[in-house]
């Protein structure tokens, strides 16, 4: 009787939490709030630390979070990766297309943090800690001042956020902003840790020098373009038209994102093809790793059968990133344009590749990128290589 007993308290008790849990769910005031119950760990800081994994919730954008050449950027994602790092732990981004997705998914326990610039709302602030909004608007206020760009501006009265339940979390982050606001410069500028190079923003003339036209010379590295363009198949004026769109014929040049040398290789990429960071501001070696890139570009877009239409593609996908590309080419034959042509067909929708209306769409899958830039930059190497097979001789 005694076990009989037991059984039945125990079945009483789990009829009464049922109930309870759904009572809760149905007078919660929040959208979110049912979500919350679906069973997914609500983790504080000790969680989250013994875990060894901090997950950041954050959108596309500029000042958020994007890809650039295969490696990730955004003011707020390397801010939030400097703070996993104080924590002990990694840090793993989830993306979402819009701020419900990302309320709906902090509130279900997918993540720890938002790490966006949030508009505060009255409806969730007995569901979420807003948290640093005077670091943040502070510091974006000061970067878009500095870069004299728009995109930049903070938003009125938005922060970052944190669950109400992870309060341990919440107060870790906030102190941590505030003692840290003045190193946000430093946590969010690249650099490069050898070489010698300097920091440098690659020109848009689409006029350039030679250095002796009389005698068919474009640069000092004509020697080289010469040698390695054999082995990508291309003109060798159009691997030096290319060489000084990246660098303006400077081997030492280092981008603000932290690319390199003649060809402005990013680290991830010379990793990739095997230009170790001893070598990566050798010319030699620099545009010997551009070229075996350009190869594995000319092996994405095989299917490009017109070899003069490929190279396009393929000056593209140096500048933004190949999955950039890809995406611009799946919004091109969405809405019925030609995939495999650049001009008037994917050039299109990579101009429109800085805007959410096309980013967040769901056919693209690497997001938001400066598609202005790579729109100059594959037009400005076109006019510069003819030019160059107008004055320089083959």
């Amino acid at each position: 009787m005694r076990g009989v007993g037991c059984i039945l308290m125990v079945l009483l008790l789990s009829f009464i939490a049922c109930k309870s849990d759904k009572t809760g769910n149905e007078a919660g005031q929040s959208p979110y709030a049912p979500n919350a119950s679906k069973g997914n760990p609500h983790f504080d800081l000790p969680d989250i630390q013994q875990n060894g994994e901090l997950i950041v919730l954050t959108l596309y954008g500029p000042e958020s979070y994007f890809e650039f050449r295969g490696e990730y950027f955004g003011l707020q994602f390397m801010i939030a990766r400097q703070y996993a790092k104080s924590i002990g732990t990694t840090i793993r981004v989830d993306v979402s297309r819009n701020q419900k997705d990302l309320y709906e998914k902090i509130m279900n326990g997918e993540g720890d943090i938002i790490a966006c610039q949030l508009n505060r709302t009255d409806s969730l602030m007995s569901q979420l800690d807003f948290v640093g909004e005077k670091e943040i608007c502070t510091f974006m206020d000061s970067v878009s001042r500095q870069r004299k760009d728009e995109f930049l501006r903070p938003r009125q009265h938005a922060a970052w956020a944190v669950r109400k339940d992870a309060p341990l979390l919440s107060a870790s982050l906030g102190e941590w902003m505030k003692a840290h606001q003045k190193d946000f410069f430093a946590y969010t500028t690249i650099r490069v840790s050898s070489g010698g190079g300097r920091t440098y923003t690659p020109r848009r003339k689409v006029a350039s020098p030679l250095l002796n036209a009389s005698r068919g010379e474009i640069s000092l590295y004509d020697d080289i373009f010469k040698q390695q363009a054999i082995k990508c198949s291309w003109d060798w004026r159009l691997l030096a038209a290319q060489a000084y769109q990246e660098s303006a014929f400077d081997p030492q040049a280092v981008s603000y994102m932290g690319a390199m040398g003649l060809m402005q290789l990013m680290p991830g990429t010379a990793r990739e093809v095997g230009v170790v960071q001893a070598d990566v501001f050798d010319p030699k070696s620099n545009v010997q790793g551009a070229v075996k890139y350009i190869n594995k570009l000319n092996t994405h877009y095989a299917s490009i059968n017109n070899a003069d239409e490929r190279i396009n593609f393929i000056l593209a996908g140096y500048n933004a990133g190949a999955g950039h590309v890809d995406d611009a080419r799946a919004l091109a034959r969405k809405y019925g344009k030609n995939p495999d042509v650049w001009l008037g067909n994917v050039d299109v929708f990579v101009l429109k590749m800085s805007e959410a209306t096309y980013y967040n769409q769901p056919e693209v899958k690497h997001g938001y990128f400066r598609g202005s830039e790579t729109y100059d930059y594959v037009n400005s190497i076109r006019t510069r290589w003819s030019e160059y097979k107008r004055k320089i001789k083959n």
